[in-house]
């Protein structure tokens, strides 16, 4: 391999999850020189999140694109079920938001990327190159001047006016920055598995908790992909248990199950999310700004990740288009985005936050989940109030951003 040709751009956005292909989108269809790099070769990971709120939804009906998003595969969930030791809980109820799209859209994470990507590639100005992994910043006077990327065919240098990391909760920029994290320590982590769907009827839950056990079951059509919650480290020691107890654990939770999950018959099938909630003290160095997981990473309580990262995204574009169109965007421009978007943060990993600690004993490692009879009783009363302030809170969150970027001409008129 040989180092390839050096490339010149306005942005570099290093991630190809949802917020990096999203700001590239809204930059390259605005007229900004954007490259993106993705380390992957694609986006088939099976154990991503799948959660396309309202909030998203409404984004891609102000770009004219919701139709076509709505043609993708996906489930729509407009009420979601809580099954608690076999009583049916209704949870929030999104067919009364005031958005076009009243109900979560359960779609592959890879599906949702590839339409993203399809709509920028009509724009000149969007670059994306696969299989790119970032080993390191280019910097000048302490200014972040880019990045250097290994790939198939060489090293890639590539500078820019800024750079945006987009990599998730495991961003490189974070270490090589040396920027300053907030940690909550989340008591859980998530073991990932794919369950066939009964033959027999079962009730569409979301969630299902039984004898201080919880498990999210998300629907894919033939098969639903399933997410265990576990204690903080906990995984080794079921795994010592062995695979039985483990299947035995899952049937426990819902006996209909009994014969999918003997299809898992290896670990190599469970896949272990170490949950981190935290966010960086300060999103921004001259030169770079984190967004999305990258800045704050949420757990996945809530499903909103997807959708924080979007809407990150969003306010980046709103806020930079044209400074990085007339080649001034500064730190105090990338303060903005921080001043923006902080708050929003916040307040989702605060209400996540008491969630680990109300249901899950924050960091009380042998505490299984559990409802008080007090929290059963204010439930019960406030029922209709909570469903509608969840389900806001939920499907449109705090703060959500609208586009107020323009779209350039994606071809060009030819004078005869």
């Amino acid at each position: 391999m040989t180092d390839l040709d050096p490339i010149q751009t306005q942005c570099c956005i290093v991630g190809g999850g949802p917020a990096g292909i999203m700001l590239g989108f809204l930059l390259a269809r605005s007229g900004v020189k954007t490259v993106v790099l993705e380390k992957h070769d694609d986006f088939l990971r099976d154990f991503r999140g799948d959660t396309i709120h309202p909030s998203t939804m409404e984004l891609m009906h102000e770009l004219g694109l919701l139709n076509e998003f709505l043609q993708q595969p996906h489930q729509p969930i407009a009420k979601g079920y809580i099954n608690v030791n076999g009583q049916v809980l209704q949870g929030p109820d999104f067919s009364h938001l005031p958005t076009q799209a009243k109900f979560i859209a359960m779609m592959p994470q890879w599906d949702f990327l590839n339409f993203i990507v399809a709509q920028a590639t009509k724009y000149p100005d969007f670059d994306l190159h696969m299989g790119a992994e970032v080993t390191s910043l280019i910097e000048e006077n302490n200014i972040v001047k880019g990045v250097l990327a290994q790939t198939k065919q060489g090293a890639q240098q590539v500078f820019a006016d800024l750079v945006v990391a987009a990599d998730g909760r495991s961003s490189i920029f974070r270490e090589l920055s040396k920027m300053q994290v907030k940690d909550y320590r989340s008591p859980i982590d998530v073991l990932w598995f794919r369950l066939d769907k009964p033959k027999a009827e079962t009730l569409e839950a979301l969630a299902r908790v039984q004898g201080g056990n919880f498990m999210v079951t998300i629907n894919r059509g033939a098969y639903y992909q399933a997410a265990l919650l576990i204690h903080k480290n906990g995984f080794d020691e079921i795994k010592a248990k062995g695979l039985q107890s483990f299947r035995d654990l899952i049937t426990s939770i819902e006996p209909a199950f009994y014969d999918a999950v003997q299809a898992i018959d290896s670990w190599d099938k469970v896949k272990l999310l170490s949950v981190q909630v935290n966010r960086l003290e300060r999103w921004y160095r001259e030169g770079l700004l984190c967004i999305g997981d990258a800045a704050h990473a949420m757990s996945p309580i809530g499903g909103v990740g997807i959708n924080l990262a979007v809407q990150d995204a969003v306010a980046t574009a709103n806020l930079l288009v044209e400074k990085l169109r007339s080649g001034s965007c500064n730190i105090e421009d990338l303060a903005r985005v921080q001043a923006r978007r902080e708050w929003p943060a916040k307040m989702t990993q605060r209400l996540q936050v008491m969630a680990h600690r109300g249901f899950f004993g924050g960091n009380e490692i042998n505490r299984t989940f559990s409802v008080s009879w007090p929290l059963r009783l204010f439930l019960r009363m406030f029922a209709p109030v909570l469903r509608k302030v969840a389900s806001r809170i939920v499907g449109i969150g705090f703060r959500p951003e609208h586009i107020k970027t323009q779209a350039i001409q994606t071809t060009i008129a030819i004078d005869h």
